[in-house]
């Protein structure tokens, strides 16, 4: 074997070797792309100027999209991520989960996510849009709430769905479900006029970040190694 081949080889090895690293974190790494994401947002709004996203996100959705049949269907979406319409899923979710402890897992990762929102939005302070809102809303923009329960809260359950559902079938279509809702929440923000683009990526970002940090210590503390059935995949 000539040197270049031996270089070559090693080469692949290492290449192999961070596949594999990269594979095996892949939370964390989603996690750090967000946070790289979020501070390059953070760092725009803080300067008060509108962002490209955000003129680009009002030209499309709210000048292009509006209509008298998917404002309801929005409004519809929007109300998902409002604290009666999660306070009925988290009940749902300690009624039909096996114990009470998924129940109470989830509720601290909502009652947690919410905190962080209500502190970061007083600390930034950013003014809502306005002159085109369909909803009447009151405190700041950034980031925004509801795709940041959204993210969280569906989120978690996605994974968990992912983690612990032995049916491939099943597993996929709550996935997909739970993805849709997270995306048409946030998407409806914008929609209503209620939040800029910048608020809702920021807040799926910020709520990724968390369920990074979460799953690997709150839900362990809550669900043990074994997960809600004592049968982990």
């Amino acid at each position: 074997m000539t040197v270049a081949q031996h270089e070559k080889r090693s080469q692949r090895g290492v290449g192999r070797e961070l596949w594999g690293l990269l594979r095996g974190n892949r939370l964390l790494v989603a996690a750090a792309v967000c946070l790289v994401i979020f501070l390059g947002l953070l760092e725009d709004v803080l300067s008060g100027e509108l962002m490209k996203l955000d003129r680009a996100a009002y030209w499309l959705v709210v000048e292009h999209m509006r209509t008298a049949w998917l404002t309801p269907i929005m409004e519809s979406f929007s109300a998902l991520a409002t604290p009666v319409t999660l306070l009925v899923l988290l009940l749902a979710v300690a009624a039909f989960a096996p114990g009470r402890r998924p129940g109470w897992c989830c509720a601290v990762n909502l009652g947690l996510v919410v905190v962080l929102n209500q502190a970061l939005k007083y600390l930034v302070q950013r003014p809502r849009p306005d002159g085109f809102r369909l909803a009447s809303v009151s405190g700041f923009s950034f980031p925004s709430g509801h795709s940041m329960v959204a993210m969280a809260f569906f989120g978690l359950l996605a994974w968990l769905v992912w983690r612990y559902e032995a049916d491939k079938r099943m597993r996929r279509l709550l996935l997909v479900a739970f993805g849709l809702v997270i995306v048409m929440v946030g998407l409806s923000r914008v929609y209503l006029g209620v939040h800029y683009a910048s608020d809702v990526v920021a807040g799926f970002c910020l709520s990724l970040m968390w369920l990074a940090l979460y799953t690997r210590i709150g839900v362990p503390l809550f669900l043990g190694e074994e997960g809600p059935r004592g049968d982990a995949r």
